[in-house]
């Protein structure tokens, strides 16, 4: 097992003191069979008037934040530690008939996977199909090696590039162009293995860079984007194409959506002159640490 110890900051500036609106985060991680929070900590100023917390509808921990008063900076500093058991490959067992890849859902699970294989981008030119099929054409079937190889295709033929404005590139254009963020990467490979019906939702996060090495320390200094696959008698696996890795080894998970816009780590509004935005700074860290070991007696 290995111990996370991330920290989430996020600042706002303003000319004057502003009024804010209601504020959305998703900022505490997932727990899971194979992750647990094991401390959390929520600070914002200025401190809100209230501070409400529920679970979406894909089972993600959201707090609410109310204002009562003016200010020129808002900060929301998240701090947690995590603990992980890594996902072994040599332990997944996966039924007969979907270990060759197009496979159908069972009867019990599709109607709950139905919206996760929906296609979220148009694709009228059929070209992230035809990219989809040219992979699985390369992988011979086999249903793991098509989903490793299309993580491997992605982290090695297109360029990472780190984008500050919002939203997320549509799949086709995230072909055409070659470069993405994390975020465009995570989309293009749900969209697609959706388009040959396999269900894929969207997961954000952070990612810990243990060397600070090549393209994934890139995406390593601030908040993170890949997707899970669901495969029968496995469950949700992760997969990052940005930095190539499979399974939740170094990833921390904090929400988990089919829709990106779903998954956005923090959302807000102010009531202000437009002028008065200065900006956002966002500064993320990400430690690890191994538990210590036992003695034997």
């Amino acid at each position: 097992m290995t111990i996370l110890h991330v920290r989430h900051e996020t600042i706002y500036r303003y000319r004057s003191p502003v009024a804010f609106g209601e504020h959305r985060m998703l900022l505490r991680p997932r727990d899971g069979l194979d992750q647990r929070t094991l401390d959390y900590r929520l600070e914002i100023e200025p401190a809100p008037a209230s501070l409400t917390w529920c679970e979406d509808v894909s089972g993600n921990a959201v707090a609410t934040a109310t204002f009562g008063r003016r200010a020129s900076e808002l900060s929301v500093v998240a701090t947690m530690a995590v603990e992980q058991s890594p996902f072994r490959e040599q332990d997944l067992r996966l039924p007969a008939h979907a270990r060759e890849c197009p496979f159908s859902y069972g009867a019990e699970e599709m109607p709950d996977l139905v919206r996760f294989i929906e296609p979220h981008d148009p694709d009228h030119d059929h070209c992230v199909d035809q990219w989809a099929r040219r992979i699985l054409a390369e992988a011979g079937q086999d249903t793991w090696s098509f989903l490793t190889g299309m993580n491997a295709a992605i982290h090695h033929d297109l360029a990472y590039l780190r984008r500050e404005e919002p939203g997320i590139q549509p799949a086709a254009e995230t072909l055409r162009k070659g470069s993405g963020s994390c975020r465009d990467f995570a989309a293009l490979m749900a969209e697609g293995l959706r388009s040959l019906g396999l269900a894929a939702r969207f997961v954000s996060g952070y990612l810990h860079v243990p060397h600070e090495e090549g393209r994934a320390a890139q995406a390593g200094g601030n908040t993170h984007a890949w997707i899970q696959v669901y495969l029968p008698g496995a469950g949700w696996i992760d997969f990052d194409p940005t930095s190539g890795w499979v399974g939740n080894g170094g990833l921390v998970r904090v929400a988990a959506a089919r829709d990106p816009a779903q998954a956005a780590p923090l959302a807000g509004s102010f009531m202000g002159f437009p002028s008065d935005y200065l900006g956002m700074t966002v500064n993320v860290s990400v430690t690890s640490r191994d538990p210590p070991a036992i003695a034997a007696a």
